[in-house]
C-alpha cells in the first residue's frame, strides 16, 4: 500500500450547490430489495447506509413516488407517512457519521407487476416488458401495461413532487428524478415505447417533455439545488430501444440547463464518446458521472481509474457503485491504495437478509 494516491484528484473537496463534499466520490444508488413489504425501510438498511457515510455524497436506493411506480417486492417507498419515517432513520444514522443523502425517486412505468403492487402497471404506451419479471411468486412474464391518460400524467408529475417533499421531511438533503436504465421516464424518451400521438410522442420535444414537466415540478417543490436528474444514454436494459440518442440528450439537456438543477447523472459515461462530450459541454451545472466499467467482474481498482480520467474530461463528481457495495470503507481504501473486497453477486438482490449486505468486511476489521 502507498500513500501517493491522496493526490488523486477523486480525494479533493468539492460543492454541491449548498453542500460542502470531503471528496468527489459518490455512491451511486443501487437497488437491495431489503425494505419491508410495505416498502418502509428497515434496520438494517440503516446500518448499511452509515457504513458508507465516508463518501462525498450518498445517492440512496431508488423509492418510489406513488405504489403504481413500485418494481420488484421489497423496494423502498417515500409515499406513506411509515415510509417516510422508516427513511429518517436512515438518514439520521448517516448524518451522525459526518455523511450527506440525497434519494432516488424512480417509478417503473411497465416494468412493474400486479402481484407486486396489486395494480396494472402504466406505461406511455401499451407495450410489454419483452421479458420475464421478479414477483413475490418468482420470475413471471410481464402484463400488458395500461397508456396514461393526460390525467394520468399530471397526477404523476404531482406525485414526484410530493415524493420530494416527503423526501425532505425525512432528511435527505435533495433528491435525484431517475430518467433512466428503461423505467417510465426513460419510457417516454424512447421510440420503442412512447408511441403516443399527443404532445408526450412523437418528435424528441415531445419524447423528452414528461421527464422536463417532473423535474421542474420537483425543482419548484423543493428548489433545484436540492434537485438531481439521471439519464443514461443509449442504455437497452429493460427493453429500451431509443432510436435516436443522439437527438434526445442535447434537446434533453438544452430544456434543463435553465433551471439551476443541482446536477445532472450520466450512467455509463464514456468521455471518448462525442455524445458525453456533447452533454459536458452544454450541461451549465455539476455533471456526475458514473464510469461505463462494463458487466463483468468488477475492475481491481474499483473504477478508479476510469474515475480519474472522467474527471479529467469535465465531471465534477464520480458515481461508483459495486465498489460502494462491497465496501463500506471504500474512500480509505482507494486512498491509501488497498485491495478491495470482491462483489457477491448472489446477494445483491432478491436475497433479503444481512448476508451480502452488512457483512462485507472493513479494513480494520480485517487488520
Amino acid at each position: 500500500m502507498t500513500n501517493a494516491s491522496v493526490e488523486s484528484p477523486l480525494f479533493a473537496p468539492s460543492r454541491l450547490g449548498p453542500l460542502r463534499l470531503p471528496n468527489r466520490l459518490v455512491m451511486a444508488p443501487l437497488t437491495r430489495n431489503r425494505a419491508g413489504a410495505d416498502g418502509v425501510p428497515q434496520p438494517m438498511m440503516t446500518t448499511y447506509y452509515a457504513q458508507r457515510a465516508s463518501a462525498g455524497l450518498i445517492i440512496a436506493e431508488a423509492a418510489t413516488p406513488n405504489a403504481v411506480g413500485q418494481t420488484y417486492p421489497h423496494i423502498p417507498g417515500i409515499h406513506t407517512g411509515a415510509q417516510v419515517a422508516g427513511w429518517r432513520q436512515v438518514t439520521d444514522a448517516v448524518r451522525a457519521a459526518g455523511g450527506r443523502m440525497f434519494l432516488q425517486l424512480q417509478h417503473g412505468g411497465r416494468v412493474g407487476h400486479p402481484d407486486t403492487h396489486g395494480l396494472t402497471p402504466v406505461a406511455p404506451s401499451p407495450v410489454p416488458l419483452p421479458e420475464t419479471i421478479h414477483t413475490p411468486q418468482g420470475r413471471q412474464p410481464a402484463v400488458l401495461p395500461r397508456e396514461m391518460t393526460a390525467t394520468d400524467i399530471r397526477s404523476t408529475v404531482a406525485d414526484f413532487a410530493s415524493a420530494a417533499t416527503n423526501a425532505i421531511d425525512a432528511g435527505f438533503e435533495g433528491v435525484e428524478v431517475h430518467s433512466a436504465n428503461g423505467h417510465l421516464l426513460h419510457q417516454f424518451l424512447a421510440k420503442n415505447t412512447n408511441h403516443r400521438t399527443d404532445g408526450y410522442g412523437g418528435p424528441v420535444s415531445g419524447r423528452i417533455r414528461f421527464t422536463v414537466e417532473v423535474a421542474r415540478a420537483v425543482a419548484d417543490a423543493i428548489g433545484p439545488e436540492r434537485t438531481g436528474v439521471r439519464i443514461s444514454p443509449g442504455n437497452t436494459v429493460n427493453g429500451i430501444e431509443e432510436g435516436d440518442t443522439d437527438a434526445i440528450y442535447p434537446a434533453l439537456v438544452r430544456a434543463l440547463a435553465g433551471t439551476g438543477l443541482a446536477y445532472l447523472h450520466i450512467v455509463f459515461a464514456d468521455p471518448g464518446q462525442p455524445l458525453y462530450r456533447d452533454i459536458r459541454r452544454d450541461w451549465p451545472g455539476a455533471l456526475i458521472a458514473n464510469p461505463a466499467l462494463g458487466r463483468g467482474p468488477l475492475p481491481a481498482d474499483g473504477g478508479r481509474h476510469a474515475g480519474e480520467r472522467l474527471l479529467a474530461a469535465g465531471a465534477d463528481l464520480i458515481a461508483l457503485g459495486r465498489a460502494f457495495m462491497a465496501n463500506p470503507d471504500l474512500v480509505e481504501r482507494l486512498r491509501i491504495d488497498a485491495p478491495l473486497n470482491p462483489v457477491r453477486d448472489r446477494y445483491a438482490m432478491y436475497t433479503g437478509g444481512e448476508t451480502g449486505y452488512l457483512d462485507y468486511p472493513t479494513l480494520a476489521a480485517t487488520s
